[in-house]
């Protein structure tokens, strides 16, 4: 492998070989021992002699610390973690079921066990009832309906928003109940 001079700083405020300008440097070799304080050129130097690069990994500390390894490789391997810990994380979804206050029993049901998958799935559920016309002087039909549905759930849930009207829709938000 033959030595690159990557004269760059890096995202994360990293100074990588000639961009380092102090004096002298307390020094970590390519398998992690410490070689203590040394001078940034002979530093540089053991770097060039092992085909690596010299990164300094704590500016802040006194003296800097500075670290001989391949930075390509280093930053391959930040960037792998980065996707590993992304690819772990839960994405939390927001669901919508929407219907009417005159819904019938078996619909009713049919939604129920929609709004269940959903639940049993981690995501949250928006449960939506839309008024039209004169259904919005009987707003109480809205959150019958809504109750009706709390008691056809089978699992544990927790309302994080409870019904409320907003224009001519009623609305409440569910998600699932954590499991211990």
């Amino acid at each position: 492998m033959a030595y690159v001079n990557t004269n760059i700083n890096n995202k994360n405020g990293q100074r990588i070989n000639e961009m380092i300008r102090v004096r002298e440097v307390r020094l970590i070799d390519d398998e992690g021992n410490q070689l203590g304080i040394v001078a940034t050129q002979e530093a540089l130097n053991m770097a060039k002699d092992k085909d690596l690069d010299l990164v300094e990994v704590s500016p802040n500390a006194n003296p800097p610390v500075c670290k001989i390894l391949d930075y390509g490789k280093y930053r391959f391997e930040q960037e792998k973690k980065l996707r590993d810990a992304k690819k772990n994380q839960k994405v939390l979804k927001l669901k919508e079921i929407r219907m009417q206050p005159k819904i019938g029993s078996g619909d009713l049901d049919t939604k129920a066990k929609h709004i269940q998958e959903f639940l049993n799935e981690g995501d949250k559920v928006k449960v939506t009832i839309r008024f039209r016309g004169r259904e919005l002087a009987h707003t109480d039909l809205g959150f019958e309906v809504l109750n009706e549905v709390l008691k056809r759930l089978t699992s544990a849930y927790n309302i994080d928003k409870p019904a409320a009207m907003d224009g001519r829709n009623m609305s409440m938000t569910i998600s699932a109940k954590a499991a211990k």
